[in-house]
């Protein structure tokens, strides 16, 4: 049965350029000149993002998600990562429980946080069914019977691009998030709908999720929008999931204008899937460029996900990479460096523990 979140009133507004920059001016002093940058949309963001993929289904891996994420608030970490189906909706009620604190504690104004979640994988209920038969039993009575969606829309079994499930995924998430406004939104993985679409479908679907998302902006639930990617972007365009950045911002011109609300992707960027910036798998123009030089030279702001890389990159790096990031006691921060080192807008690490939270907001050591 789906939680309602009726009873909680929607924390009002957005995050805003004046608001967050004044929060930068607050921890000027205690993070590294570099530590906060500036999306796309004039909002000021740390460089460092809460991620909140992994983890149980369960209230106690909740609680870690909240403590960490209020934690991570007050101490100027202001961007945090979910998406609907994250932890099956776990992860989006656990950050809104760790703002409404923050913010009714005053420790925090909602305008100085961006909150960014994903809609594109069909999100179970707390936890996963038992069953195939309970999964589609779940699907028949949570979205098709009530118009939600169509089975011919479904994906491989849990993916969907139609604008009515879009619309109905942005209202969830902000019940979930308690918020009246989600700050970024991202299309989840849309490369994984070629598996199925051809490519001039795959645009049209895209183009009216677009269109979809523009409304969403024009009647204030959404302040932006983007894609947010395993493999589209660092593929070579002659794989099946290639995504082109350049066709994605002339689909959001078609769908909202010259002043469209396409601003921000996502994809994994690591010292072990450095695709990002060195594979020219994107055209502008005539230029074949990286991902980062695409979304650079069309004004779009690059969020790097997998920055541990499942908690891979957290030990055993080899000796250069310790010398190329001296100054850092743990292989984790020197993965993170190594990220925060691009020219990208954030690079976003699970954080459960107040322990890791401190770890990888640590300057390096003086030499």
């Amino acid at each position: 049965m789906q939680r309602t979140q009726a009873s909680l009133a929607l924390i009002k507004g957005r995050a805003s350029a004046d608001a967050t920059r004044t929060l930068q001016k607050q921890f000027a002093k205690s993070r590294p000149e570099n530590f906060y940058r500036t999306l796309a949309n004039g909002a000021v963001i740390s460089s460092l993002g809460l991620g909140t993929y992994l983890g149980d289904c369960d209230d106690e891996e909740d609680a870690r998600y909240t403590i960490a994420a209020a934690a991570a608030l007050a101490r100027g970490v202001n961007l945090l990562d979910t998406s609907i189906n994250y932890r099956c909706q776990r992860s989006e009620r656990a950050l809104g429980a760790a703002i409404q604190k923050s913010v009714n504690s005053g420790k925090i104004r909602r305008d100085q946080i961006v909150v960014c979640s994903k809609g594109g994988y069909i999100p179970l209920d707390r936890n996963p069914p038992a069953t195939k038969d309970e999964y589609r039993s779940f699907l028949e009575e949570e979205y098709f019977l009530r118009g939600v969606m169509d089975p011919v829309d479904v994906i491989a079994g849990g993916h969907c691009l139609s604008g009515q499930f879009l619309e109905d995924q942005i209202e969830r998430s902000r019940r979930n998030l308690g918020l009246e406004t989600i700050d970024v939104y991202y299309l989840h993985n849309p490369e994984q709908a070629l598996d199925v679409l051809s490519r001039q479908r795959f645009l049209t679907v895209v183009r009216d999720a677009f269109v979809v998302l523009e409304r969403a902006v024009e009647n204030g639930l959404i302040g932006c929008y983007g894609c947010a990617t395993w493999n589209g972007f660092r593929v070579p365009p002659e794989s099946r999931n290639h995504l082109s950045l350049e066709e994605l911002v002339s689909l959001a011109h078609e769908a909202g204008g010259a002043g469209h609300h396409f601003s921000v992707i996502q994809l994994p960027i690591n010292l072990a899937m450095t695709e990002a910036v060195r594979a020219q798998t994107q055209c502008v123009g005539r230029d074949q460029v990286t991902p980062l030089d695409a979304a650079h030279r069309l004004g779009i702001s690059v969020i790097a996900s997998a920055t541990l890389m499942q908690s891979q990159l957290t030990r055993g790096l080899p000796e250069q990479v310790h010398a190329a990031f001296p100054g850092f006691s743990t292989d984790a921060r020197r993965a993170i460096a190594f990220s925060q080192s691009l020219p990208i807008s954030a690079a976003l690490v699970g954080m459960k523990s107040l322990a890791h939270l401190e770890e990888n907001l640590a300057s390096p050591n003086p030499s």
